[in-house]
């Protein structure tokens, strides 16, 4: 296999055992990057020498017999949102291209205690908001490979390097997840830090990742999983083991609740048909449940919250006044300004009690299956996808995976989305293994030519 198509796991294994150095890894992804990002655009900031150090110095302690992390010698891409000491953090905008922090991101400083190496920085919609970037989708330049974390799930998706950094105040792991043909998993609010990372919406904002299996998903996820005292979302307690979850058997046949959301009537047709073969197959393994009333209204209220936080944490900064911010940016900014504290108080006084629902709801479910998209990538000029296919769970907080296995009507990739109980990210990495073997979709990376 070519070196740059290798997953996490046996890469990172082949680095232990000394059949592969880190050095010619990294230098594999950094060639793939020179071959194709110029149709792509997946980078806003790579460099070359520093990665290969990180790298040489991930081959020298190995060689030396000393402690070697789950990810060792593994290359990430980081969104450009992250701090990172070593590399300028742009944050998607003109005016802070060579902005550069002292400190590394919670987030990173656990990367590098896993041994991973940091390629670079990926492209990022302004801000982590709704206006696109440049970057383009893999599998078709014409499309868009979704927002806000563009590069990241454009670069995994190219061969770019196995793992990624993204974030998700909306659907911003998820949908470009689904329209690039990876896996997104966006945790339990709280299981990842956020302390170093642009807070845009300090209620909503949750990282999330990207790999092109499901085991380098869990892999990663838990180098990245603990308490920072510095963020208000992380709890002070055990967490959930992924890779643990993932490679357990399921106790009972898992039970799958499906909702007729809201916004069911604009799926694509090819997205509607797959994700109903998908029910068709599992028989009473799916439980049709009542859509509650309450769900349309709470798409309402993420956007409020969403909208609120982000005008009154940006506004003032001097990549978003009028002259350099598009129309989109500006009718969002507007919107925020005029909601007021009593209208975002109300709206965000929704998200303990929509916690408490789904958590008596996973009493009887072991998850939920919905699309991650409401279909295929659109077309460049239709910006970057609508993100209401996640803003439920989004505000919930609930652990979500996009798992690529559908495709749409122009051959595109569609992800099946799956969402679980908070906490038992765990139960949910279980619950899509045994998902995979029971839909014949074994968890298998693709290359893209």
């Amino acid at each position: 296999m070519t070196l740059w198509a290798l997953s996490a796991r046996e890469a990172a294994a082949r680095i232990r055992t000394g059949s592969l150095t880190s050095v010619d890894l990294v230098q594999a992804c950094l060639d793939r990057i020179a071959g194709t990002d110029e149709g792509i655009g997946a980078w806003a900031h790579l460099d070359a020498e520093t990665a290969l150090a990180q790298a040489a110095a991930m081959d020298d302690l190995r060689r030396r017999g000393r402690p070697v992390g789950a990810l060792h010698g593994v290359p990430v891409g980081i969104k450009d949102i992250f701090e990172t000491k070593d590399m300028p953090t742009g944050l998607g905008s003109p005016v802070h291209t060579e902005r550069r922090g002292d400190t590394d991101a919670a987030l990173i400083e656990r990367l590098r205690s896993a041994g991973a190496v940091i390629l670079g920085k990926t492209v990022t919609t302004p801000f982590a908001f709704a206006s696109p970037a440049h970057t383009r989708n893999p599998h078709n330049p014409a499309r868009t490979p979704g927002g806000s974390s563009s590069g990241s799930a454009a670069g995994v998706a190219a061969g770019h390097m196995p793992l990624a950094l993204g974030t998700q105040t909306g659907g911003s792991t998820i949908r470009p997840a689904s329209y690039c043909g990876i896996y997104g998993y966006k945790p339990t609010r709280g299981l990842f830090s956020r302390r170093g990372c642009l807070q845009t919406s300090i209620s909503l904002d949750q990282p999330g990742i990207f790999a092109r299996s499901l085991d380098d998903l869990a892999i990663l996820a838990d180098a990245l999983t603990g308490f920072d005292a510095a963020d208000p979302a992380c709890k002070n307690r055990p967490v959930p083991q992924l890779e643990a979850g993932y490679a357990s058997p399921a106790p009972v046949d898992p039970v799958f609740a499906w909702f007729d959301l809201p916004y069911a009537d604009r799926l694509t047709p090819a997205m509607r048909a797959g994700l109903e073969d998908i029910v068709q197959t599992l028989g009473n393994r799916v439980e049709r449940v009542p859509t509650p009333a309450s769900f349309a209204q709470i798409i309402d209220h993420h956007a409020t919250v969403h909208r609120y936080e982000f005008y009154h944490a940006l506004h003032d900064d001097p990549g978003l006044t009028k002259d350099r911010t598009d129309d989109v940016m500006k009718s969002l900014l507007a919107h925020g300004a005029r909601i007021t504290g009593v209208e975002y108080e109300d709206a965000r006084g929704w998200i303990a009690g929509t916690e408490d629902w789904f958590s008596a709801f996973f009493n009887d479910y072991d998850a939920i299956i919905a699309p991650s998209a409401l279909g295929e990538a659109p077309p460049l000029a239709e910006g970057t996808g609508d993100s209401v296919c996640s803003v439920l769970w989004t505000f919930a907080g609930l652990p979500c995976l996009s798992l690529p296995w559908l495709t749409g009507e122009d051959d595109l990739p569609l992800g099946v989305q799956l969402i679980g109980s908070a906490e038992e990210d765990d139960r949910l990495f279980r619950t899509a293994a045994w998902l995979a073997r029971e839909m014949d979709g074994p968890d298998e990376e693709e290359e893209i030519a």
